[in-house]
């Protein structure tokens, strides 16, 4: 009697999960789905760690990279050298155009 008020309930398979924490998140997907199409890896409801289809083997949380200033990217880039030269020339230009302009 309910399929006949709701349709008929598409076939589908559940997928359990594990996070660091042990936590079990089982996920539902539809039967017919390519295996290739189903994530190997969820955030956790519960706790917002990765979990993973291997419950020996949970995967770990991915260390964050802290922001960098533009400053630390130049450095990265220009040696304390190449840095002094750079700042020297731009002083030199900047001397010149305001002793062209005030002469």
């Amino acid at each position: 009697m309910g399929e006949q008020d709701r349709g008929y309930h598409a076939d589908r398979i559940s997928v359990s999960y594990w996070d660091a924490a042990g936590n079990e998140i089982v996920r539902h997907f539809a039967a017919n789905l390519p295996d290739e199409e189903i994530p190997d890896v969820i955030d956790s409801p519960q706790t917002g760690l990765p979990a993973g289809r291997d419950k020996d083997n949970p995967p770990q949380l991915a260390k964050t990279e802290p922001y960098k200033t533009h400053l630390a990217y130049v450095k990265e880039r220009r040696s304390d050298a190449e840095a002094a030269q750079l700042l020297d020339e731009a002083l030199d230009q900047l001397r010149s155009r305001r002793g062209g302009g005030t002469a």
